[in-house]
């Protein structure tokens, strides 16, 4: 196969999983949330199961006027949900769906590469909530400022504990050095990846940035139209790569209980469902954290049980050698 033609496939590849997964966990998070909280309006459109209520939101939106305020930096304004969902698109380039390099771009760094570009998701908050001219989009931007800034190093602490454990920054090659018994000996280190991580993409109960009880809506406050649409597309996409992070890291992505290759990508996509599920399950069952618990979870639980981790994971491997 000619090199292009690869690449063409690969990429288009992960441009429909782009398209497609966020949707689906999107339709999934409207049935788990109608049913846990007894909503009867996602059941109706449609008819059978509500099937029809995510196209019901995207006509919404597409229908609703875009507005930019006056006052607003109009260049920063409007490029901010495009930025939000560009890291995403590129981390998934590199997330392996299952074994023979199955994946958009195999690299040997792709860890490092991961989380260097999540950490661009910052930038997108900061640019919303200082273009739109707003004291309530700003406050939101800089709770949302602090609150990425400090998970990013139980994230990075937590990632680099199972980096470790491999011996390899390659995605693909933490999965292929993954043993089950890795379940409970870095089990603190996917807890403190998973929490950290629903920080990074501002999902309840850590969604103080958007706080829609105290600051309408946050850094959101201002967009309309499909460009709010971007934003919340943008944070479905960031439960897949969460999701899908957490099963390559932790949960050893396509390795299952038969040992069949050609069936990888489907127990790769299981578990990074079945991780999706427990967000949205979150989602339903805790109240936003204070900004003082939500720091204070961080800096003094978080942290501490990354770093611990890490030198547990020093240990080992220094045994084993």
């Amino acid at each position: 196969m000619p090199t292009w033609l690869e690449l063409v496939i690969r990429i288009g590849g992960v441009l429909v999983a782009f398209l497609t997964l966020p949707l689906i966990v999107g339709q999934a998070e409207h049935k788990v949330m109608a049913h846990m909280q007894g909503r009867l309006g996602p059941m109706y459109a449609g008819g059978f199961h509500g099937w029809a209520q995510l196209v019901a939101d995207g006509i919404k939106f597409v229908q609703k006027e875009d507005i930019t305020p006056r006052e607003a930096d109009r260049a920063v304004f409007r490029l901010a949900p495009v930025v939000a969902l560009v890291p995403y698109l590129l981390v998934l380039l590199v997330i392996p769906l299952g074994p023979n390099d199955l994946v958009g771009q195999p690299l040997d760094i792709g860890l490092f590469f991961v989380l260097a570009v999540v950490g661009v998701g910052v930038v997108a908050v900061l640019m919303s909530a200082w273009a739109s001219a707003n004291k309530y989009s700003l406050l939101g931007g800089l709770r949302g400022a602090a609150q990425l800034l400090g998970y990013e190093l139980p994230l990075v602490l937590a990632a680099a504990s199972v980096a470790m454990a491999a011996g390899t920054l390659s995605l693909g090659g933490i999965v292929e050095a993954w043993q089950p018994w890795w379940l409970f000996w870095q089990a603190p280190a996917m807890i403190v990846f998973f929490v950290a991580g629903l920080a990074e993409i501002r999902r309840p109960p850590f969604d103080m940035p958007v706080a829609d009880s105290e600051l309408v809506f946050g850094y959101m406050t201002e967009y309309t139209g499909l460009r709010f649409a971007f934003f919340l597309l943008a944070e479905y996409v960031g439960i897949v790569v969460i999701a899908a992070l957490t099963t390559v890291l932790f949960l050893g992505g396509w390795q299952g209980p038969f040992a069949d290759a050609q069936l990888g990508w489907l127990w790769t996509l299981l578990k990074v469902f079945a991780v999706s599920f427990v967000i949205i399950w979150l989602r339903v069952s805790f109240p936003r954290l204070r900004e003082d618990q939500l720091q204070r979870l961080c800096w003094l639980v978080l942290v501490p049980a990354a770093l611990a981790q890490l030198v547990l994971t020093a240990a080992v491997r220094l045994s084993l050698n």
